[in-house]
Protein backbone atom coordinates (compact mmCIF):
# COMPACT_ATOMS: atom_id res chain seq x y z
CA UNK A 1 0.00 0.00 0.00
CA UNK A 2 3.29 2.35 0.54
CA UNK A 3 3.25 4.66 -2.15
CA UNK A 4 -0.43 5.57 -1.66
CA UNK A 5 -1.79 4.72 -5.23
CA UNK A 6 -4.15 1.94 -4.05
CA UNK A 7 -3.37 -1.58 -5.81
CA UNK A 8 -0.34 -0.63 -7.41
CA UNK A 9 2.14 -1.56 -4.77
CA UNK A 10 4.20 1.50 -5.67
CA UNK A 11 7.42 1.08 -3.33
CA UNK A 12 7.45 -2.78 -4.00
CA UNK A 13 7.93 -1.60 -7.92
CA UNK A 14 10.60 0.40 -6.77
CA UNK A 15 12.74 -2.54 -5.22
CA UNK A 16 11.24 -4.62 -7.95
CA UNK A 17 12.89 -2.24 -10.58
CA UNK A 18 15.79 -2.78 -8.58
CA UNK A 19 16.26 -6.55 -7.90
CA UNK A 20 15.97 -6.79 -11.91
CA UNK A 21 19.00 -4.23 -12.62
CA UNK A 22 20.96 -6.26 -9.59
CA UNK A 23 20.31 -10.02 -10.05
CA UNK A 24 23.39 -10.68 -8.04
CA UNK A 25 22.14 -8.93 -5.13
CA UNK A 26 19.35 -11.07 -4.19
CA UNK A 27 21.11 -13.69 -1.97
CA UNK A 28 22.64 -10.51 -0.40
CA UNK A 29 20.10 -8.41 1.24
CA UNK A 30 16.60 -9.46 3.40
CA UNK A 31 13.66 -8.86 1.16
CA UNK A 32 10.56 -8.06 4.00
CA UNK A 33 7.04 -6.80 3.24
CA UNK A 34 3.54 -6.53 4.60
CA UNK A 35 0.14 -7.68 3.63
CA UNK A 36 -2.92 -6.48 5.54
CA UNK A 37 -3.26 -2.83 4.14
CA UNK A 38 -6.13 -1.92 1.57
CA UNK A 39 -5.58 -2.88 -2.02
CA UNK A 40 -8.84 -2.96 -3.50
CA UNK A 41 -12.25 -2.04 -2.68
CA UNK A 42 -13.56 -5.94 -2.48
CA UNK A 43 -14.39 -7.23 0.80
CA UNK A 44 -10.77 -9.71 0.46
CA UNK A 45 -9.03 -6.85 -0.31
CA UNK A 46 -7.38 -6.11 2.54
CA UNK A 47 -6.83 -7.70 6.20
CA UNK A 48 -5.33 -11.23 7.14
CA UNK A 49 -8.43 -13.64 5.31
CA UNK A 50 -6.57 -16.37 3.76
CA UNK A 51 -7.74 -15.41 0.44
CA UNK A 52 -6.72 -12.00 0.75
CA UNK A 53 -3.13 -13.65 2.48
CA UNK A 54 -2.55 -15.84 -1.00
CA UNK A 55 -3.38 -12.99 -3.53
CA UNK A 56 -1.22 -10.47 -2.04
CA UNK A 57 1.48 -12.52 -1.22
CA UNK A 58 1.46 -13.66 -5.21
CA UNK A 59 0.53 -9.82 -6.30
CA UNK A 60 4.13 -8.36 -4.02
CA UNK A 61 6.12 -11.57 -5.45
CA UNK A 62 5.03 -10.23 -9.18
CA UNK A 63 6.00 -6.53 -8.64
CA UNK A 64 9.14 -7.08 -6.65
CA UNK A 65 10.15 -9.48 -9.53
CA UNK A 66 11.78 -12.54 -7.00
CA UNK A 67 10.42 -16.03 -6.24
CA UNK A 68 10.64 -15.40 -2.11
CA UNK A 69 9.81 -13.10 0.13
CA UNK A 70 12.35 -13.26 3.08
CA UNK A 71 10.18 -11.89 6.08
CA UNK A 72 6.44 -11.85 5.19
CA UNK A 73 4.80 -9.51 7.72
CA UNK A 74 1.15 -8.92 8.95
CA UNK A 75 0.91 -5.38 9.13
CA UNK A 76 -2.11 -4.80 11.70
CA UNK A 77 -3.66 -7.32 13.94
CA UNK A 78 -6.56 -8.72 12.28
CA UNK A 79 -9.16 -9.68 14.95
CA UNK A 80 -12.34 -10.80 12.35
CA UNK A 81 -9.69 -13.70 11.28
CA UNK A 82 -9.39 -17.01 13.36
CA UNK A 83 -5.38 -17.59 13.86
CA UNK A 84 -6.01 -21.26 12.06
CA UNK A 85 -6.95 -19.35 8.94
CA UNK A 86 -4.27 -16.76 9.11
CA UNK A 87 -1.42 -19.50 10.01
CA UNK A 88 -2.74 -21.99 7.21
CA UNK A 89 -2.48 -19.78 4.65
CA UNK A 90 1.13 -18.56 6.04
CA UNK A 91 2.43 -22.64 6.32
CA UNK A 92 1.29 -22.96 2.77
CA UNK A 93 3.22 -20.23 1.33
CA UNK A 94 5.99 -21.42 3.72
CA UNK A 95 5.75 -24.82 1.64
CA UNK A 96 5.66 -23.65 -1.37
CA UNK A 97 9.26 -21.20 -0.69
CA UNK A 98 7.32 -18.38 -1.52
CA UNK A 99 7.74 -17.26 1.97
CA UNK A 100 10.83 -18.00 4.62
CA UNK A 101 9.68 -16.11 7.68
CA UNK A 102 6.65 -14.36 9.22
CA UNK A 103 6.50 -11.38 11.07
CA UNK A 104 3.94 -8.83 12.65
CA UNK A 105 3.52 -5.56 13.29
CA UNK A 106 1.64 -3.03 15.99
CA UNK A 107 0.88 -6.20 17.61
CA UNK A 108 0.14 -6.41 21.20
CA UNK A 109 2.22 -8.37 23.82
CA UNK A 110 -1.22 -10.57 24.25
CA UNK A 111 -1.06 -11.16 20.35
CA UNK A 112 2.09 -11.97 20.02
CA UNK A 113 1.59 -14.83 22.93
CA UNK A 114 -1.49 -15.73 21.32
CA UNK A 115 -0.14 -16.11 17.68
CA UNK A 116 2.84 -18.60 18.26
CA UNK A 117 0.71 -20.26 21.02
CA UNK A 118 -1.37 -21.50 18.37
CA UNK A 119 1.64 -21.62 15.49
CA UNK A 120 3.48 -24.45 17.96
CA UNK A 121 0.32 -26.42 18.69
CA UNK A 122 0.47 -26.57 14.82
CA UNK A 123 3.98 -27.59 14.74
CA UNK A 124 4.96 -24.20 12.75
CA UNK A 125 7.65 -21.45 13.80
CA UNK A 126 5.49 -18.48 14.31
CA UNK A 127 6.20 -15.00 14.07
CA UNK A 128 9.75 -14.17 14.46
CA UNK A 129 9.68 -10.29 14.02
CA UNK A 130 7.71 -7.74 15.41
CA UNK A 131 7.89 -4.14 13.78
CA UNK A 132 6.60 -1.91 16.53
CA UNK A 133 6.62 2.41 17.34
CA UNK A 134 9.24 2.69 19.61
CA UNK A 135 11.35 5.98 20.52
CA UNK A 136 12.61 8.27 23.33
CA UNK A 137 9.61 9.44 23.31
CA UNK A 138 7.08 6.64 22.65
CA UNK A 139 7.97 4.02 24.99
CA UNK A 140 4.64 2.59 26.05
CA UNK A 141 6.05 -1.30 24.48
CA UNK A 142 8.21 -1.82 27.54
CA UNK A 143 5.36 -2.61 29.01
CA UNK A 144 4.46 -5.79 27.53
CA UNK A 145 5.49 -5.70 23.48
CA UNK A 146 9.24 -6.09 24.19
CA UNK A 147 8.70 -8.72 27.13
CA UNK A 148 6.88 -10.69 24.66
CA UNK A 149 9.41 -10.44 22.26
CA UNK A 150 11.72 -11.51 24.48
CA UNK A 151 9.74 -14.55 25.85
CA UNK A 152 9.36 -15.71 22.10
CA UNK A 153 12.69 -14.75 20.50
CA UNK A 154 11.21 -12.09 17.89
CA UNK A 155 13.11 -9.53 16.96
CA UNK A 156 12.17 -6.21 17.72
CA UNK A 157 12.38 -3.67 14.90
CA UNK A 158 11.18 0.01 16.21
CA UNK A 159 9.51 1.93 13.20
CA UNK A 160 9.18 6.50 13.51
CA UNK A 161 12.75 5.70 15.37
CA UNK A 162 13.12 9.59 15.43
CA UNK A 163 9.15 10.59 16.12
CA UNK A 164 8.60 11.73 13.06
CA UNK A 165 11.47 14.13 12.95
CA UNK A 166 10.74 15.15 17.00
CA UNK A 167 14.03 13.37 18.15
CA UNK A 168 15.92 14.51 14.68
CA UNK A 169 17.24 18.17 15.98
CA UNK A 170 14.27 19.96 15.79
CA UNK A 171 14.42 22.61 17.59
CA UNK A 172 18.03 23.21 15.59
CA UNK A 173 16.35 22.98 12.75
CA UNK A 174 14.00 25.46 13.39
CA UNK A 175 16.23 27.57 14.66
CA UNK A 176 18.07 27.60 11.65
CA UNK A 177 14.99 28.60 9.42
CA UNK A 178 14.04 25.07 8.03
CA UNK A 179 10.16 24.51 7.66
CA UNK A 180 8.52 21.68 9.85
CA UNK A 181 5.01 20.65 8.83
CA UNK A 182 2.07 21.38 11.16
CA UNK A 183 2.25 18.22 12.65
CA UNK A 184 6.29 18.90 13.93
CA UNK A 185 5.46 22.19 14.99
CA UNK A 186 2.58 21.63 17.35
CA UNK A 187 4.62 18.29 18.32
CA UNK A 188 7.67 20.97 19.01
CA UNK A 189 5.53 23.28 21.16
CA UNK A 190 4.12 20.34 23.05
CA UNK A 191 7.63 18.96 23.98
CA UNK A 192 9.87 21.97 23.66
CA UNK A 193 11.40 22.18 27.65
CA UNK A 194 12.34 18.24 26.92
CA UNK A 195 13.50 18.78 23.45
CA UNK A 196 15.90 21.64 24.90
CA UNK A 197 17.27 19.61 27.68
CA UNK A 198 17.77 16.84 25.38
CA UNK A 199 19.36 18.49 22.50
CA UNK A 200 21.78 20.23 24.97
CA UNK A 201 22.15 16.86 26.34
CA UNK A 202 23.45 15.24 22.27
CA UNK A 203 25.48 18.63 21.87
CA UNK A 204 27.45 17.92 25.35
CA UNK A 205 28.31 14.49 23.37
CA UNK A 206 29.14 16.32 20.47
CA UNK A 207 26.62 14.19 18.64
CA UNK A 208 23.71 14.43 16.61
CA UNK A 209 20.52 14.22 18.07
CA UNK A 210 19.31 11.61 15.30
CA UNK A 211 22.20 9.45 16.36
CA UNK A 212 22.00 9.37 19.30
CA UNK A 213 17.97 8.47 18.99
CA UNK A 214 19.58 5.22 17.04
CA UNK A 215 22.32 4.59 19.38
CA UNK A 216 19.68 4.52 22.42
CA UNK A 217 17.30 2.19 20.81
CA UNK A 218 20.22 0.02 19.56
CA UNK A 219 21.49 0.36 23.34
CA UNK A 220 18.45 -2.41 23.77
CA UNK A 221 19.22 -5.69 23.60
CA UNK A 222 15.81 -6.53 22.24
CA UNK A 223 15.90 -4.51 19.51
CA UNK A 224 17.21 -5.70 15.82
CA UNK A 225 17.50 -2.70 14.09
CA UNK A 226 15.85 0.12 14.02
CA UNK A 227 13.62 1.29 10.72
CA UNK A 228 15.84 4.35 9.37
CA UNK A 229 14.14 6.76 6.53
CA UNK A 230 17.08 8.66 5.17
CA UNK A 231 16.45 11.32 1.96
CA UNK A 232 20.27 11.88 1.12
CA UNK A 233 23.52 10.62 1.49
CA UNK A 234 24.45 12.84 4.93
CA UNK A 235 21.50 11.20 6.83
CA UNK A 236 22.31 7.88 5.70
CA UNK A 237 25.86 8.44 7.17
CA UNK A 238 24.68 10.04 10.22
CA UNK A 239 22.81 7.12 10.54
CA UNK A 240 25.63 4.65 10.40
CA UNK A 241 27.03 6.66 13.04
CA UNK A 242 24.39 5.18 15.71
CA UNK A 243 26.65 1.85 15.44
CA UNK A 244 29.69 3.23 16.67
CA UNK A 245 27.93 5.14 19.69
CA UNK A 246 28.38 4.06 23.18
CA UNK A 247 26.20 5.27 26.01
CA UNK A 248 27.09 5.86 29.03
CA UNK A 249 25.08 4.61 32.35
CA UNK A 250 25.02 8.09 32.94
CA UNK A 251 23.45 9.04 29.48
CA UNK A 252 20.98 6.59 29.83
CA UNK A 253 19.52 7.41 32.84
CA UNK A 254 19.66 11.18 31.72
CA UNK A 255 17.69 10.28 28.74
CA UNK A 256 15.39 8.36 31.22
CA UNK A 257 14.64 11.38 33.15
CA UNK A 258 14.24 13.74 30.15
CA UNK A 259 11.70 10.91 27.87
CA UNK A 260 10.26 8.62 31.06
CA UNK A 261 9.25 5.47 30.22
CA UNK A 262 6.27 3.53 31.44
CA UNK A 263 8.41 2.28 34.79
CA UNK A 264 9.97 -1.08 32.91
CA UNK A 265 7.58 -4.28 32.10
CA UNK A 266 4.04 -5.39 33.31
CA UNK A 267 2.92 -5.66 35.78
CA UNK A 268 6.00 -4.69 37.78
CA UNK A 269 5.49 -1.00 36.09
CA UNK A 270 1.75 -0.47 37.62
CA UNK A 271 1.51 -3.21 40.19
CA UNK A 272 3.57 -3.99 43.42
Amino acid sequence: MYGWKQGEGVTEQIIGRWLENNPGKRDQIVLATKAYGKMGEGPNDQKLSAYHIRRACEDSLRRLKTDRIDLYQMHHIDRATPWEEVWQAMEQLVREGKVLYVGSSNFAGWNIAQANGLAAQRHFMGLVSEQSLYNLNARVVELEVIPACQAFGLGLIPWSPLGGGLLGGALQKASEGRRASERLQAQIEKYRPQLERYEGLCRDLGEQPADVALAWLLSNPAVTAPIIGPRTLEQLEGNLRSLTITLSEETLRALDDIWPGPGGQAPEAYAW
